[in-house]
């Protein structure tokens, strides 16, 4: 009894107090030992933290505490990162995709682990992975490969409005793009309000269609976006313009932008993700009836 009571108390280091799994949570929930041990818990401390059950080991000098992020835990145990989707929704991006399996970044000439329960996607791009999460550069790099330009356009917009993209980092992902699709970072803006927008958008832009977006209109209000000086189409996202209050709120907006001569369209989110031809040939048409009675 005496020598577990000493292995359950806290590590002095430089005046503070550590134990294994307060530290680890600390730093993420996932830590290496090397790392560990420069907050001054040995080894020896490390066994008898996992032995008795405090934090538990991943791989071989990688631990974790209990509260770790499960999807994280599944990337490191299989050998990698967390990337894709799953990365930049860890990092609060907007994604298309829905929540899967996680997909795991685990180098060039990665190993792979197989773990109980394992449903991981392993990705063997190029670079070195950290610990793991991916960063939002390298997500987005992985997501236009695995997922394609559209998923990749939304999320990168998104991530450029949180602030999480620099400059150099938007322009070190334009040249790591394939020369096809660098158009989409010049095409990018730094203040789409949803991902939602940024796909209604982009995929106007590949029918030929100019939008203004973030239109601020007397007595009407700011709207999303304006197609030919008459056509206002909002794109209304999951959690936007639910319950009464809200939808009075659009009524009284469209009723406004009425007496102004515009016709507004709204589209939610299940429209424009699962239903895109029906609010393309909705947008079409709007636009016909315009041209017509201009």
């Amino acid at each position: 009894m005496g020598f577990r009571h000493r292995m359950t108390q806290p590590i002095r280091h430089g005046g503070v107090m550590f134990d294994p799994a307060s530290l680890i949570s600390h730093l993420g929930g996932i830590a290496r030992g090397v790392q560990l041990q420069q907050f001054g818990v040995t080894r020896h401390r490390l066994a008898a933290a996992v032995s008795s059950g405090e934090i538990q080991r991943l791989r071989p000098g990688t631990f974790a505490s209990f509260d770790a992020n499960a999807a994280d835990l599944a990337a490191v145990r299989h050998g990698g990162a967390l990337t894709c989707s799953a990365a930049l929704r860890r990092h609060g991006v907007w994604v298309l995709s829905a929540e899967g399996p996680p997909h795991v970044w685990v180098g060039r000439r990665g190993r792979v682990h197989q773990h109980p329960g394992c449903a991981c996607v392993s990705h063997f791009f190029r670079g070195i992975p950290p610990l793991s999460l991916a960063e939002v550069e390298h997500a987005l790099l992985h997501l236009h490969r695995c997922e394609g330009a559209e998923s990749f356009f939304a999320s990168f917009e998104s991530a450029w409005r949180l602030g999480l993209l620099s400059r150099p980092a938007r322009n070190r992902i334009r040249a790591a793009l394939p020369a096809s699709d660098r158009w989409l970072v010049d095409f990018a803006r730094h203040d789409a309000d949803s991902g939602l927008e940024s796909l209604l958008r982009l995929r106007l832009h590949l029918l030929g269609i100019a939008v203004e977006c973030q239109v601020t209109i007397p007595t009407v209000g700011r709207v999303d976006f304006v197609v030919g000086g008459r056509l206002i189409i909002e794109a209304d996202g999951k959690e936007n313009h639910d319950g009464p209050s809200m939808r009075h709120k659009d009524l009284t907006r469209d009723a406004a932008a009425s007496a102004l001569g515009y016709e507004t369209l709204h589209f939610d989110y299940a429209q424009v993700i699962y239903d895109w031809p029906t609010v393309q040939q909705a947008i079409l048409g709007a636009l016909t009836r315009l041209r017509d009675h201009a």
